[in-house]
């Protein structure tokens, strides 16, 4: 009974919850609700003023507004969703790629937008429209404003440049050296894009609108679309590229894939196949296989991967080496 109690308490011990959510999850999530209602509002009163006014380009600028609603709408509820089923064993490595995945799908709705504005502003620098300079203008500078309070609710924690999206992270491994890591939150990012994406067509506009109604160069207002198109879709494909990588477990960058080749290979141990990829932002797990001549027992090797704290899930395998042959290891197929 004694024995059986004592394995019981190990087991325990050594059981974890894959709760793999970034640090600033929580303060993001409540961000993004901010920017959400804010942008809501600022929908329902272009649409309210386009309808009471009769101004299709208050109208058309409501609407728009909507597609970044329904966005920053999806940023939120995957902080709740992540939130809620952080503890959920359905979700092999937890729920921290979630925000990847809503990242992924505002991304797409960016591109979208991006395609939009570039059609419509090549069609009108062909055939301008009639625009109501005043009225517009007024409004442009209302969303401006509304925008680029938002940018400052998502963006006011980062460190240097916002458009990177990510914390600081420091880590000294287990010789000493200084490490530096940056959290990265592919939904915060996208949600951020999406309101300074609105604060770009705004500020355009506002200069294009300026320079119809004083110098008469109708042609501004589409030019200027055509320009806030390509910086869109520039940012897009962007967060595509990073939110995909991380969906479909691409391989790490090498300076963690080094930390792992530090921490373990400082005897005769030698690592024969590695694979680390992200499960939430800022955290990382690793499978090692490794082959010794007397290999230690995998905690000890998995303890000296942990000195990092980003490697949260870790695997060790390891081998003992084929003296007789003279080989390594028939694992490694490098």
């Amino acid at each position: 009974m004694t024995r059986d109690t004592d394995v019981l308490r190990s087991a325990e011990t050594l059981a974890h919850y894959h709760n793999f959510l970034g640090a600033s999850h929580d303060e993001n999530a409540r961000r993004t609700r901010i920017v959400v209602v804010l942008t809501f509002a600022m929908m329902i009163g272009e649409i309210a003023a386009g309808y009471l006014t009769g101004s299709m380009a208050l109208l058309a600028d409501g609407f728009h507004m909507a597609t970044h609603a329904g966005a920053l709408g999806v940023a939120a509820f995957a902080y709740g969703y992540a939130r809620r089923h952080a503890r959920d064993p359905r979700f092999t490595f937890g729920t921290g790629k979630v925000g990847e995945l809503a990242g992924f799908a505002s991304a797409l709705v960016l591109a979208i937008i991006a395609l939009g504005i570039g059609i419509e502003s090549v069609r009108r620098l062909f055939a301008p429209a009639d625009i109501a300079y005043v009225e517009a203008i007024w409004i442009a500078i209302l969303g401006l404003i509304v925008n680029l309070v938002s940018a400052w609710l998502l963006g006011s924690h980062h460190h240097g440049h916002g458009h990177e999206g990510h914390h600081d992270h420091h880590a000294h491994d287990h010789h000493g050296h200084y490490r530096h890591h940056h959290e990265h939150d592919n939904n915060l990012r996208a949600a951020y894009f999406h309101v300074v994406a609105d604060a770009l067509t705004s500020l355009l506009a506002i200069a294009a609108l300026l320079a119809g109604l004083f110098l008469g160069w109708r042609w501004m207002d589409a030019a200027m679309g055509v320009v806030g198109a390509v910086v869109i879709a520039r940012w897009s494909f962007g967060l595509l590229r990073d939110s995909s990588a991380v969906l479909v477990d691409a391989a790490a960058n090498t300076e963690l894939e080094d930390e792992i080749r530090e921490a373990i290979e400082d005897g005769d141990a030698r690592i024969t196949d590695l694979h680390v990829w992200q499960v939430g932002p800022g955290k990382f797990a690793a499978i090692v296989a490794l082959v010794a001549e007397r290999p230690l027992p995998p905690g000890d090797y998995a303890r000296r991967v942990r000195v990092h704290d980003e490697f949260v899930h870790v695997t060790i395998e390891p081998h003992p080496a084929r003296e007789e042959t003279g080989h390594i290891c028939g694992l490694c197929s490098r």
